[in-house]
């Protein structure tokens, strides 16, 4: 839980200090799906959240399925070559679903990824400098960040159009 220490105030001449605790391992992961309408004119956010666990097959599979109750029309999933996004659990799951396909994207390109771009942003803004004592403050503050950034259609947009796959918004 050991904060990403970006530039920070305080009064000159005094450092800021963040107090966390030493050797923590515990995490809160996250899995997140940007959700654009077929005319290009509206985009959502839809985020998952483990804590103390991973994404494995499973969970994605589980997400996946959350995904396709949220949304009523075909989903197009474009994603990283992660095993677990198209081996077991999942790949069983897309085999049982006419309207959701898989594709992947070219293998070491996160500059394709509009999701690696929230990621980035959450990290170095709402979650800078933040060292929490507790999973439970990490966990609620990561779920205010993401709604945060959920909330934003502007940021959203931003995310796809600085991507270089033509996903373009009008």
């Amino acid at each position: 839980m050991a904060p990403l220490v970006r530039r920070s105030g305080a009064p000159r001449g005094q450092t800021p200090v963040l107090r966390q605790r030493g050797r923590s391992r515990r995490k809160v992961s996250v899995i997140a799906a940007l959700l654009i309408s077929p005319a290009r004119r509206r985009v959502r956010a839809y985020f998952g959240f483990l804590p103390d666990a991973n994404y494995d097959g499973e969970a994605i599979a589980d997400f996946l399925r959350g995904l396709s109750r949220t949304v009523n029309r075909p989903i197009e999933l474009v994603w990283d070559r992660l095993r677990a996004h198209h081996r077991g659990p999942v790949a069983d799951w897309l085999a049982t679903q006419r309207r959701v396909r898989a594709h992947l994207l070219p293998a070491y390109a996160p500059e394709l990824n509009p999701v690696e771009l929230i990621w980035g942003h959450a990290k170095t803004n709402p979650m800078a400098n933040f060292a929490p004592a507790e999973l439970d403050e990490l966990r609620a503050r990561t779920q205010q960040a993401t709604a945060e950034i959920a909330r934003n259609p502007m940021l959203l947009r931003s995310f796809v159009q600085h991507g270089v796959l033509p996903l373009r918004l009008r």
